[in-house]
């Protein structure tokens, strides 16, 4: 275990906000220079899902955020506050009017709805996601916004909000840009930073409809009076435009150099690395942000991970599956665990369904085979990234809240071979109170004066083997099922014997 001692800064130093909208919860966190946190409070939130649709209300996002914010700056006291930034879901849009009053719910990032459009995107913009490396899937923003569009006809007031534009806006008091983070799964292009005005006008998507976008770090504004009084943040606070929650932990967990990779396991696993050339997919499965230094950061949403806990064990003590499933061997039995129908990353399959091979013996068996099923897909995601010519083999890093259990930690860093370092503190909010820093004076020298906590999971050599051997049977009954393409099985299989 690796730890530092963090200076302190004084009561009346200055802090900086970070705001993380996921899945589940709203979360503020205050950081001092050095990165520690002197302040944070989160609030729940709650989705509605149907089959391959996930909705949440934005209006619930807004009270959430101003309750976790209100909570958070009345412990800081004298401190003065000097900027925040935001992170959000990825590909969570809905319509609002241009004064930030919801016209619809918002479909969320794993929404699945548009699969009638996405053909459409994909012709329209076919040079386009050509050059740029990847294909957008049904549940990215621009077919969403093309369902929502069809189903809900704009008028001149009508305007496209991503979850991270619409709370600066209501943190600003008017609509603001979005950054081009999250202005990705829309169709943003990265390499010209526009809006493609031929593929935007061969969809039939009106102009005024899609927000200004600038680059992550970017000044959007002040926060207003109305917002400082729901919130406790000062008014004329500056807002930074920030990143999506997957480059949120990247930056939070310090991965900023070539070749280093976070893994985020919350309620689906995100991996995200960093490259100094942008990746190109075949598939289309794995896409590549802009970094605020100019490198660029790879990587894709799986729709596996811990969510999958809450529908299979809801009500259950999970400390105790954990710790009874760590007394017992390791075996092959596994879970391909699939929050909701539907795979999107390492490979598309919108038919996947979950399934077990093997059959438990009893409650902590089936537990265990969910964990195990989280690894192996992990494995099967660097395998991917490996095959596409990415660099893998630098630092890897573990956040989001299955990385607080250390045993699923260690059955992680043992499927893949390799350390599992955990950050004490990198959540996505975390991640971007450095953004806020950033803007003061470069994001190197932000990260130059963060002090990072550290713990170090190492391989279990004992439990290599049966382990590799349960991850090839799943990824021989994924090649069967017809999911998984058989250049990336066949991948899987070699480097397991390198």
């Amino acid at each position: 275990m690796a730890t530092s001692t963090r200076p302190s800064t004084g009561r009346h130093a200055p802090v900086w906000l970070g705001l993380d909208i996921g899945t589940q919860s709203v979360r503020c966190v205050a950081t001092e220079r050095t990165g520690a946190v002197v302040a944070s409070a989160s609030r729940p939130l709650d989705s509605a899902r149907r089959e391959r649709r996930h909705e949440q209300d934005p209006e619930q996002w807004w009270s959430a955020l101003a309750t976790a914010c209100a909570e958070a700056t009345s412990a800081l006291g004298s401190r003065p506050v000097r900027g925040l930034s935001l992170c959000a879901t990825s590909g969570t849009i809905l319509l609002a009017d241009t004064e930030l009053r919801p016209l619809t719910p918002a479909l969320m990032y794993d929404d699945a709805r548009a699969a009638d459009e996405v053909g459409r995107v994909h012709e329209a913009g076919a040079a386009l996601w050509e050059s740029l490396g990847y294909r957008p899937q049904a549940s990215w923003a621009l077919p969403k916004l093309l369902w929502l569009l069809r189903h809900h006809p704009p008028t001149d007031r009508t305007r496209l909000l991503h979850q991270a534009d619409y709370l600066t806006g209501k943190l600003a008091g008017r609509l603001t840009a979005v950054d081009s983070s999250h202005a990705l799964k829309t169709g943003y292009d990265l390499d010209g930073e526009r809006w493609p005005t031929d593929v935007v006008d061969a969809l039939g998507i009106p102009a005024h409809v899609l927000p200004e976008v600038v680059r992550p770090g970017t000044p959007l504004g002040e926060v207003c009076a109305a917002a400082a009084e729901a919130t406790g943040i000062p008014a004329g606070t500056p807002i930074v435009a920030g990143m999506t929650d997957g480059c949120a932990s990247v930056l939070g967990s310090g991965t900023f150099s070539v070749g280093s990779w976070n893994s985020v396991l919350g309620t689906t696993l995100v991996l995200k690395g960093v490259t100094d050339n942008r990746l190109h997919d075949p598939l289309g499965v794995v896409y590549s942000h802009r970094a605020p230094d100019g490198n660029w950061l790879p990587g894709g949403a799986s729709s596996v991970g811990a969510g999958v806990l809450s529908d299979l064990f809801a009500g259950a003590d999970l400390d105790r599956l954990t710790a009874l499933a760590a007394d017992r061997p390791t075996t092959t039995l596994v879970t391909y665990p699939l929050v909701s129908q539907g795979e999107r990353f390492p490979f598309v399959a919108a038919e996947a369904q979950r399934f077990t091979l093997g059959t438990p013996a009893d409650e902590v068996d089936a537990y265990a085979a969910v964990l195990r099923g989280v690894a192996f897909v992990e494995r099967l995601c660097f395998d991917y990234l490996d095959l596409l010519g990415a660099p893998v083999d630098g630092t890897l890093t573990t956040t989001g809240g299955g990385a607080r259990n250390e045993y699923w930690t260690r059955v992680r860093a043992t499927t893949l071979g390799r350390p599992l370092t955990v950050p004490g503190n990198a959540d996505p909010a975390v991640g971007m109170a450095l953004l806020a820093r950033s803007a003061e004076s470069s994001l190197a020298e932000a990260a130059r004066e963060t002090v990072r906590d550290t713990v170090t999971v190492e391989p279990v050599a004992a439990d290599t083997d049966v382990l590799t051997e349960g991850y090839l049977t799943l990824i021989d009954a994924l090649r069967e099922r017809g999911w998984l393409p058989t250049e990336l099985a066949d991948h899987a299989h070699h480097r397991s014997t390198r």
